[in-house]
Formats: structure tokens, C-alpha cells, sequence
């Protein structure tokens, strides 16, 4: 019986990974502690600092605190605060440090705002405001649109004019929530370039950067659109209207939740990052399983793009872990398709002014679809006559709106900061896409593609064999935890998971690490060698091995410690300082899966060992919507 037997499921509630995280509530009953516990939902994407804001009894009641939610929680303890209207904001600094001065909400006395975003012209406003006489409280960009909003109101506008005018005035990206000292029943939202969703419940309004954090009180959401303003009020009842950029009342389509509150839980696990290690099993399954005719081994990708044009070029564009899963598909592109493919970080793309025309299909990828500079590539290689295809994780994203086509992977809703489950279905999509252009090309027969789709049905069974025993990864994790540099190298379509791996251990330990193509240590990084400096190979059994395992060699001749990662058990080395963890025997094909996972766990277990922060890493957040 398989370890694992593949299933297909929804992937659930759509988590848009963004910095800061926002919730508002609208409500018959007090919201402070809904707030703290919203908060805790969206703790992952920021966490420097966070607050809550109410209105009660026409007077707007801050709390903020510096460094992670738990400082929150024990300020409230000890002066809580009262209210049926609130706001909440965690958050990843960008403006200004990270300190209680800059924490949001901001506020005057009439008015408090949580953003997430960057208002780009905000050092002009702040000029012009400052020059009409405004003291500022914050280095932060959001305190322009608190005190913007604020002039308005002095001067006699309403509530819903003063915040339409200010948003005229800003340039960037944004997601508000808007209260007000005078009208305890009133909340605005408002959306550009950021996520944010409105939900509705009972007797209550609630606004929230994603919509798993608003599940414990509803499970009816609508997706607020790119340039929308929501503007809920309880009179009689609790009530709402959604206005476009152009000021009309619209209508946004309200859908069902379909995913359990739990989502968020550990499950028994020690860190959200452990247990969406162990999830890969199923996510892989669902993704794998939802792209291919299982019967009949068959691709059900059914991409309306001609793949026949010889002259054709695909251009991937990412960023981050997702680059890295570009990089890998590049040679499954090449190989298999016979396509040129090009490989491109989306913050360089978006400025190097590339070459790009109708014989161009541009693929970008990204876990939340909101990844500005990727969104701002979509839209370049748009303007410039390309077909675009989005290969994200979020039904709702800007970029499946934005692209002309897409393909989800069902990964489902990832907590941990450093991606595991995401990285690993971004590298089932691509492959199988590659896959299938292979075969409208007729560069692979039809008995080749089922070979390569009944390998790849069997890739979550291998993955669950890694994860049988992680006693080896825990040993060597204790080892690594004292290292201050660590080298991984790697060959073929091995090499970008060795860069996942350096990144990984980088993001979660602290510890230096990098990642060379591992015929290119005798051009210059073997000078990085020494005896305290260990080596990971990643050396499956392919047809690269024998090179690999040369260039091991000529790293072990200068005493540094040697840890191999292979499924050859006839692989040894004389060395005291080498060590093997041998994993699951699999075909060059579908090796990269296999030691994606060992890489994480390498990772996991190094951090575990170190006493660092798994889940919520220093400085980072999942995806960043500043350049």
C-alpha cells in the first residue's frame, strides 16, 4: 500500500501572501479581542510590530506595541480597550524602524488608519503637509494619508469624501481601513495594488488582507477589485457599497469559503513550517493529480497558446523561491520541449528594457499573485504584445486577472515564511507544462509522456519515503548549527535546488551560506574552502554523478566537511568528515523533488538546533510589495 495515495482536492481558502497584514470589524459586540486574534492570523506577514484602534464613546483608542503580537496581547491585558469598531494592523517595517512610534494604527483625533502598502509620493505630501503647519508623529509613509484625511475633515467634508479626495492625491500601493472618532458605525476600505477582502457575517462587517483570517467568523468573502472603495456603515442594519475607481457603485461577487477554520492550526506539528513539510505528500498529489488524466496518462493542460512557432521563446519571470523553480524548469524546457527559454528576476526585468515581441510567451510565477514586481512585469510584457501565462497560488490574485492565461497549484494556504509546499507545486506545474508543450511539439512521443507522467504520479510516494525518517536530518542539522559559512553545490536541474537550499538555510538559521554550480568551484569559490566550512552535495545517481563526485573530492582534499545527499549507497569517502544521507532511488527526472525536501529539512532542523525563529525568520515577511 502506497505511503501516500493521491487524492484530488479544492485548494481551499486562497491565502494572498503580502508584507503587513490589516483586519478591520464592523460589529454588534465588542471587536478588541477578534482584532488580537485576527492579527495572530496574519502574524506570518509581518511581524515588527503590531496595534489595534477602536472608537468608543466618540473618543479612537490606540495600543501598540513593538516586536512581535505577544507584546500586543500583554499590553491589552494590562489597559484593554473597549469598542464595536476596529482596526488591527501587524507589520513589516519599511518606512521607518521598527518601534512603537511606528507602529500603526496612525491617528489624529479624528481619524485612524491601518495600511498595507507603500504610498510612493509620500515625501512630497509630507512636504505640503508639513509646510501648512502638520507635525508628524512617525517616519512612517502611512501617517500622509491619516493627516490628509484629516484636513479634509477639518474643512467640512464627510467621512466618505474627505478619504475618495486624499486617495486622488496618493501614488503607490495600498490597502486601508479607515475609522472615525465622530461615527462609531462607519468603516472604509479602500484597494489598489494590495489585497483586500471584505466579509460578511452576522450582524457584523469585517475587512481582512486574506480571507483565511477572517474564517473563525465568516465564510462569506468578496474580493475587493484593483482600484474599489467599500464603505460599510450599520444604521438599521449592517450594510455596505462598493465603489470603482471611477466613483460608480458596483457589484463584486460573493463566494463561499470552503476550507475549515483550522487551517491555521500546527496540527500537532512544532512549527507551521514543519507541518507544510510534511504536507507536500498531498499537495503534490493534488496539484500532480488535478493536471493529469490518471486513467489514461494524459495532460489535461489545455492552454489555448500556439507552441508550434520555431521561432518561439519562453520567458519565466519571478522572484525569490520562485525564480528558483524557473531556473529548474528551464532545463525541463530545453530538454524535453526543444524551446529557447530565458530565466529573468522580475526586478531586473521590469527595468533592463528587454527585447520582447509577439514570438514571446512570458510565464510568471509567484505563490500569492500579488508580487509587485512581478505583477509590474506581467503588465510590461502586456504592453509590449506578449501572451502571458500566471502560474500562482491564489484564485483571486491580481495576476490571474491580469494574465492572459493561468494555471493554479494547490498548494493551499502556506504559514511558514520560508516557502516548502509552494516551491515544490510550482516545480509540479512547471514540469508537467513542460511536459505537455513537449508534446504538442512532437519533440516527445506519446509512450515517452506516459513514461514521464507515471513518474511523476509517483513523485509524492518518494517524497513521503524522505520524510519517513528525519532522524538523519535532525543529526546533521546539530552538526551544521555551529557552522558559520556552509557550500551547497549542485548539477542539472540539482543545481538551482542547491541555491533553494542555501537560501533556505540563509533565511532560517542566519548561518552564510551559498550555492555553486558544481563544475564552477575551480573557477573561484573552491577559495572559499576550509576546514570549517561544510559541503553539501546534492549527487543523485544521474548522469552528472561522476563529475559531481569529482568535484566533491577536490572540495574533501582541503578538509572540509562533506555531507552528501545521493541515493547511491556505494558512495563513500575515507574522510572522518563525511557524511551520507542516502534518499530515495528516482529517475533524473523527478529527482529535484526528492531533494527539495531533504533541503528543507536540512534547513528546518539546522534552525531547530540553533534556537532561531522557524516560522517567522528576522527582517522577512512572505513576498514584498516594495522594490
Amino acid at each position: 500500500m502506497d505511503f501516500y495515495s493521491t487524492t484530488k482536492e479544492t485548494a481551499g481558502i486562497e491565502l494572498g501572501v503580502y508584507m503587513c497584514g490589516i483586519i478591520a470589524i464592523l460589529s454588534s459586540k465588542p471587536v478588541t479581542g477578534r482584532l488580537v486574534e485576527g492579527l495572530s492570523r496574519l502574524e506570518y506577514r509581518g511581524y515588527d510590530s503590531a496595534g489595534v484602534a477602536t472608537v468608543h464613546e466618540n473618543t479612537i483608542f490606540r495600543k501598540r506595541a513593538e516586536g512581535k503580537l505577544q507584546s500586543l496581547k500583554n499590553l491589552l491585558q494590562e489597559e484593554p480597550i473597549s469598542g464595536k469598531l476596529g482596526i488591527g494592523h501587524t507589520r513589516w517595517a519599511t518606512h521607518g524602524s521598527a518601534t512603537k512610534r511606528n507602529a500603526h494604527p496612525h491617528k489624529t483625533d479624528r481619524v485612524a488608519v491601518v495600511h498595507n502598502g507603500i504610498i510612493e509620493n509620500y515625501q512630497l505630501l509630507k512636504n505640503e503637509l508639513v509646510n501648512s503647519g502638520v507635525q508628524f508623529q512617525s517616519d512612517t509613509d502611512t501617517e500622509v494619508v491619516v493627516h490628509l484625511i484629516d484636513q479634509a475633515l477639518q474643512s467640512g467634508k464627510t467621512p466618505e469624501i474627505a478619504v475618495t479626495e486624499t486617495l486622488k492625491k496618493l501614488e503607490g500601493a495600498f490597502a486601508l481601513a479607515i475609522i472615525f472618532k465622530e461615527n462609531s458605525n462607519l468603516l472604509i476600505g479602500a484597494r489598489k495594488g494590495s489585497p483586500l477582502v471584505l466579509g460578511i457575517g452576522e450582524n457584523e462587517l469585517f475587512l481582512g488582507s486574506d480571507a483565511w483570517a477572517l474564517a473563525p467568523w465568516t465564510q462569506k468573502i468578496c474580493y475587493l477589485e484593483e482600484g474599489d472603495i467599500v464603505i460599510m456603515k450599520h444604521d438599521i442594519a449592517f450594510d455596505y457599497v462598493i465603489l470603482n475607481e471611477d466613483g460608480q457603485p458596483v457589484t463584486r461577487s460573493v463566494r463561499q469559503l470552503e476550507q475549515e477554520v483550522n487551517v491555521a492550526s500546527k496540527g500537532g506539528y512544532s512549527h507551521f513550517m514543519l507541518k507544510e513539510i510534511f504536507e507536500q505528500p498531498k499537495t503534490l498529489a493534488n496539484t500532480i493529480s488535478s493536471l493529469i488524466d490518471e486513467k489514461n496518462l494524459k495532460s489535461l493542460i489545455n492552454l489555448p497558446i500556439d507552441f508550434s512557432n520555431e521561432r518561439l521563446t519562453l520567458r519565466l519571470v519571478a522572484c525569490g523561491t520562485s525564480y528558483y523553480a524557473s531556473l529548474t524548469a528551464k532545463y525541463w524546457f530545453e530538454k524535453y520541449a526543444r524551446i529557447l527559454c530565458e530565466v529573468d528576476l522580475a526586478s531586473e526585468f521590469r527595468y533592463r528594457d528587454p527585447v520582447l515581441g509577439r514570438n514571446d510567451i512570458c510565464i510568471f510565477i509567484s505563490q500569492s499573485g500579488e508580487t509587485s514586481d512581478t505583477l509590474a512585469a506581467l503588465n510590461l510584457a502586456k504592453s509590449r504584445g506578449c501572451e502571458t501565462l500566471a502560474i500562482v497560488n491564489v484564485p483571486e490574485s491580481s495576476m490571474i486577472r491580469a494574465a492572459d492565461h493561468h494555471i493554479l497549484t494547490l498548494a493551499g494556504p502556506e504559514i511558514g515564511v520560508a516557502s516548502t509546499k509552494a516551491f515544490s507545486a510550482q516545480l509540479a506545474v512547471l514540469c508537467l507544462l513542460a511536459l505537455d508543450i513537449a508534446s504538442k511539439r512532437k519533440t516527445i512521443d506519446d509512450a515517452t509522456m506516459k513514461e514521464f507522467l507515471h513518474e511523476l504520479l509517483e513523485v509524492p510516494n518518494l517524497v513521503a519515503k524522505v520524510l519517513q525518517d528525519v532522524s538523519v536530518f535532525d543529526q546533521l542539522g546539530l552538526r551544521l548549527s555551529c557552522s558559520r559559512d556552509v557550500l551547497f553545490i549542485g548539477r542539472g536541474t540539482n543545481y538551482p535546488i542547491a541555491l533553494e537550499g542555501a537560501l533556505k538555510l540563509k533565511e532560517l538559521t542566519y548561518i552564510h551560506a551559498e550555492a555553486y554550480a558544481a563544475g564552477e568551484l575551480k573557477h573561484g569559490p573552491i577559495a572559499l574552502v576550509d576546514k570549517l566550512t561544510p559541503l553539501i552535495a546534492i549527487a543523485p545517481k544521474d548522469s552528472w554523478f561522476e563529475k559531481t563526485a569529482s568535484n566533491i573530492q577536490e572540495v574533501a582534499s582541503r578538509g572540509a566537511p562533506i555531507i552528501v545527499l545521493t541515493d547511491d549507497a556505494n558512495f563513500n569517502m575515507s574522510s572522518s568528515e563525511f557524511h551520507k544521507i542516502l534518499l530515495p532511488t528516482s529517475s533524473p527526472f523527478s529527482a529535484c523533488f526528492i531533494y527539495t525536501v531533504a533541503v528543507q529539512c536540512v534547513a528546518y532542523y539546522t534552525a531547530l538546533h540553533k534556537g532561531t525563529d522557524v516560522d517567522q525568520p528576522r527582517n522577512l515577511a512572505k513576498s514584498v510589495t516594495v522594490e
